[in-house]
């Protein structure tokens, strides 16, 4: 891919519509539009969640290992994000979904199975690890509103609900590397 910005403002958009990668022009409400926005949306979370980790990860190399894991992410973001705007462009492989599935399994097995449901929290790191597994649920949701309208090909859906389920499976071995516990939820009491 040769093309790159060399103006950030184009005034091309003042009036609702951007441009896809196609030559199409769309509203800025389009459901391709929104569906890119939740993935740089996530990627941008996702940045910040590594941002925490590295500045850990000379303190406890237990890090290292999750950040090797999660930094490609942002990469295959940016490849999902560049399939939405040109529906011709494929880049992401089944290998990526492969990958992922690979760590989630490695990870499940080290924190064990859940014996209830758990709440952001615990710490910072842990917290941000669910704002990107919330975000990662809405670009999710955002591309299958878009494949609704306008069928996506490739795995692009896959590796997002797949990256949602690391994102979780994350978190908990963020706590478990911190020696947090996890939040587990305590349901209402039922009234008497």
């Amino acid at each position: 891919m040769g093309f790159r910005l060399s103006k950030i403002y184009t005034r091309t958009g003042d009036q609702g519509e951007t441009g896809l990668g196609d030559g199409r022009r769309v509203p800025k409400d389009h459901p391709r539009i929104e569906a890119i926005g939740e993935v740089d949306a996530l990627n941008s979370q996702l940045g910040l969640l590594l941002a925490g980790l590295e500045g850990l990860a000379h303190a406890m190399p237990t890090f290292q290992e999750v950040i090797d894991v999660l930094a490609p992410c942002q990469h295959r973001l940016f490849d999902l994000g560049g399939e939405l705007a040109m529906p011709e462009y494929q880049a992401l492989k089944g290998e990526e979904v492969e990958r992922l599935e690979a760590a989630i399994d490695k990870w499940n097995d080290e924190v064990g199975p859940l014996e209830n449901f758990i709440l952001p929290g615990g710490s910072t790191l842990i917290a941000q690890a669910h704002v990107c597994r919330s975000l990662a649920r809405s670009a999710e949701r955002r591309c299958q509103h878009l494949n609704a309208v306008e069928p996506l090909a490739g795995v692009g859906l896959a590796y997002i609900n797949r990256l949602s389920d690391l994102l979780f499976v994350a978190a908990r071995i963020i706590a478990r590397r911190e020696g947090v516990p996890e939040i587990l939820w305590q349901p209402a009491k039922k009234p008497d």
